[in-house]
């Protein structure tokens, strides 16, 4: 398939807000492709390079190269020679990489030219496109769109689903399964104002401790361990205490679902940042887990010696974790069988007050009927925290000033609108220790786009957390309100931007 047909419907999706004129032309385009050409159309649509960064920068990409007259690169080719670029390193890299990036422009068409600079700089947004293109690849291939996501769901990715559909048929959405040691997108919660609130919209439910730690999936095959992340990364030689502690358990065959966290030697969780460092490290493990070392805590159980859970509802799944997984082991938890017993009401908030007395971020309330819907953001997990947070967005970054001369400081934020936008929401320098603005400097200057003097203009890629006291409104500001007194808590590297917060999740906390 030409790259050129891929500029084209990028164009045409953008200019469109209606999800069905987006799913007719993604299933026309799926229709035309080759079923190797799928798993990259769709992330280049949806503005990511399946290469990860590639180490180019916007002052090379803003130079001008004359465009072909007429279309000839490929997506196949086009992917290759980008994956190429990436790969150069060493002496005189970024000149060769340069010059095989000027030379790629030089082969495309001033559309596609566009398109490619948009998709190396993240300027590329099409919306949830992710969740159109499942709707129009089963559109194209005459399959159930439910039987299509779950396939995606238990491949984890779109892409391997789209490239065996278009080949196989809705036939082979059966060889999908649920699989030991093929991780699948995490379950995700939505939020609650409060644990009373929570338990009137769940009914019968369960309060579990929110750990701050990372989310991990672990899988076990016999003697073979392997450990992911919420983003499905392996770092299974990063947590070799993690991988010790699952080969105790009694099982052969399982996967978990849980946290990694770092407790003292009082029980209470130590630092976020430095669980998340834990986990980040690549080098000198051995000497990182001495320094601080990390347990498992699992609260999920979706597959035991070859017996698929995912649909069975959450009080049957708890058995068999509990079962499978020592008390220790497992996250605390208190019942709330009957929501109109004042009693079991009055123990869900003091387990709640407790669970943050200990350390912890919050609880999360979950539906004992529900069965585990991996990969959504379900409606019977509810999260609840004591304090107003958002994961936003950096936009931008202002050139600080006196002692953060030379730093990049104040940050702009930003929530994700449906479109696939972001609005600015505003600004802060505060919570940020020496650290963090050495950190943010470095990586900042990586998502670059652009640079006045004063504001450095990013990629919104970057999630951080913010604490804020509350809603204002503000005519300074796209969606007409403001944070009050925001500070960072945190950058989340673990979330894309597309799992930051939305618009509608910011207002919906106007009071």
């Amino acid at each position: 398939m030409l790259l050129a047909r891929i500029a084209l419907v990028s164009l045409e999706v953008a200019a469109t807000s209606a999800r069905t004129r987006k799913t007719a032309l993604l299933a026309a385009l799926f229709r035309d492709a080759e079923p190797d050409d799928v798993p990259v159309v769709i992330p280049y649509l949806a503005g990511r390079l399946p290469q990860g960064r590639l180490g180019i920068g916007w002052s090379t990409l803003r130079v001008p190269v004359t465009p072909a007259g007429e279309p000839t690169l490929t997506v196949a080719g086009t992917d290759a020679e980008l994956s190429a670029i990436g790969a150069l390193g060493g002496p005189g890299s970024q000149a060769a990489r340069k010059e095989r990036l000027t030379r790629l422009l030089g082969a495309a068409t001033a559309q596609e030219q566009h398109f490619l600079r948009g998709l190396l700089t993240g300027e590329v947004r099409q919306g949830a496109l992710d969740a159109v293109a499942v709707d129009a690849l089963a559109d194209a291939a005459g399959a159930p769109r439910d039987e299509v996501r779950r396939a995606v769901m238990l491949a984890g990715s779109l892409g391997p689903v789209a490239r065996t559909l278009l080949a196989e048929g809705p036939g082979a959405l059966a060889s999908f399964r649920l699989t030991v040691g093929r991780p699948v997108q995490p379950m995700l919660a939505h939020t609650s104002r409060s644990v009373t609130e929570a338990i009137d919209r769940l009914g019968p439910c369960v309060v579990e401790e929110k750990l701050d730690g990372i989310r991990v999936q672990v899988h076990r095959d016999g003697p073979q361990v392997r450990v992911y992340t919420r983003a499905l990364d392996d770092i299974t030689d990063r947590l070799p205490e993690v991988a010790a502690a699952v080969t105790r358990l009694r099982a052969e065959r399982f996967i978990l679902d849980g946290e990694a966290i770092a407790l003292g030697a009082d029980g209470r969780p130590r630092p976020f940042q430095e669980t998340a460092g834990r986990v980040g490290s690549r080098r000198d493990v051995a000497t990182a887990a001495g320094a601080v070392p990390v347990v498992p805590v699992f609260f999920d159980v979706l597959s035991v010696d070859g017996r698929d859970l995912l649909d069975l509802p959450l009080s049957e799944r708890h058995r068999d974790l509990a079962s499978l997984v020592p008390e220790e082991m497992r996250v605390r938890r208190v019942a709330v069988e009957y929501p109109a017993d004042e009693r079991r009401r009055a123990a869900a908030v003091a387990f709640s007050e407790d669970t943050l007395a200990r350390g912890h971020e919050g609880v999360v309330v979950k539906g004992t009927a529900a069965p585990y819907s991996a990969g959504r953001r379900g409606a019977s997990w509810l999260k609840v925290k004591p304090v107003h947070t958002l994961d936003l967005v950096v936009l931008a970054a202002e050139w600080g000033h006196g002692r953060r001369t030379g730093r990049l400081s104040n940050l702009h934020l930003g929530a994700r609108r449906d479109d696939g936008t972001f609005a600015m929401l505003g600004k802060t320098f505060k919570g940020l220790t020496d650290t963090m603005l050495s950190w943010q400097t470095q990586r900042l200057r990586e998502l670059a786009t652009g640079d006045d003097g004063h504001v450095v203009t990013v990629r919104p890629e970057l999630v951080v957390e913010i604490a804020y006291d509350g809603l204002q409104s503000s005519t300074r500001y796209p969606e007409g309100v403001t944070l009050r007194f925001a500070r960072v808590l945190r950058y989340r590297e673990d979330k894309s931007a597309e799992e930051a917060d939305t618009v509608g999740t910011v207002l919906s906390r106007r009071g």
